[in-house]
């Protein structure tokens, strides 16, 4: 008995997903283009330090997705994504976990926020795939700025009858496409991102050095030192010492005082560093 023909049998895989990685950190990039080109369904097609590398490398090889961080020197990732959502789907793939930027990300038309340590690999992998079908993909820090968000008071939000005859508020869609619609014109300052609402802390008062702020950031994020020391390749001797001296100029004696007051939660947190 002949067995029938198969009829995908000359039907050819499916092309790879082609991503570009944008990062200003050297080793960042290796490990995320290491971890990504390890799966056969994906491959990194450029590397970016900045957000003007970053465009320039979607222009020119017109990726199905683009990973990129927040704080870059010289064009900084939120600058960038406007620029680059008109070519690919953008993930934000960053240390920043302050809800101002999250929320200004998703309105300048980000499909995805992953925070460095709330992931696993696979689950990085997975969300690759999703934003290139239009399937949004947020951290837990991102989804609770998100939500932030959405329950924040404001004269677009929909005002429908409960059971009771009175009105309830309803938040607006939730997509990303809609997100992206939200902010029509949005003014950077040097404090953050601002739209109507209190601007990201003024953290230049800090005096912080660009290590001890990148280890500020790391504190914040809930690492411990040794994590922190790994990140950054330094040893476990010298993020002590750094942090020794970032408690000193936030006049803080622990981590979590430290970290509220980086993020502005801190009581105070908006009249000094007292």
């Amino acid at each position: 008995m002949r067995t029938p023909p198969n009829p995908f049998a000359n039907v050819p895989p499916p092309s790879p997903l082609r991503v570009v990685v944008a990062d200003d950190n050297p080793v960042v990039r290796a490990g995320l283009t290491a971890l990504l080109t390890g799966r056969e369904d994906i491959t990194v097609v450029a590397e970016a330090a900045d957000g003007r590398e970053a465009y320039e490398a979607a222009h020119t090889h017109r990726p199905d997705v683009v990973l990129l961080d927040v704080r870059m020197p010289g064009v900084d990732g939120i600058s960038a994504l406007p620029h680059l959502v008109g070519i690919a789907p953008v993930v934000m793939l960053t240390y920043s976990r302050e809800s101002e930027i999250v929320q200004e990300a998703l309105r300048r038309g980000a499909g995805g926020y992953l925070v460095h340590g709330e992931f696993t690999a696979d689950q990085l992998v997975s969300a690759v795939r999703d934003i290139k079908d239009g399937r949004p993909h947020f951290t837990p820090t991102a989804a609770g700025a998100l939500l932030s968000q959405l329950r924040q008071e404001s004269p677009g939000r929909r005002q429908l009858p409960d059971d009771l005859g009175t009105t309830q508020a309803v938040p607006p869609p939730t997509s990303a496409e809609n997100l992206s619609q939200l902010q029509p014109g949005v003014a950077q300052s040097s404090s953050g991102w601002t739209s109507g609402r209190p601007a990201a802390p003024d953290r230049s008062r800090f005096q912080l050095s660009a290590r001890e702020a990148e280890i500020m950031d790391l504190i914040a994020s809930g690492m411990n030192n040794q994590q922190i020391a790994a990140t950054c390749f330094i040893s476990e001797k010298t993020v002590k010492n750094h942090i020794n001296r970032i408690f000193a100029k936030l006049h803080s004696t622990s981590r979590s005082e430290a970290a509220a007051k980086w993020l502005g939660t801190a009581p105070g947190s908006d009249r000094g560093v007292g």
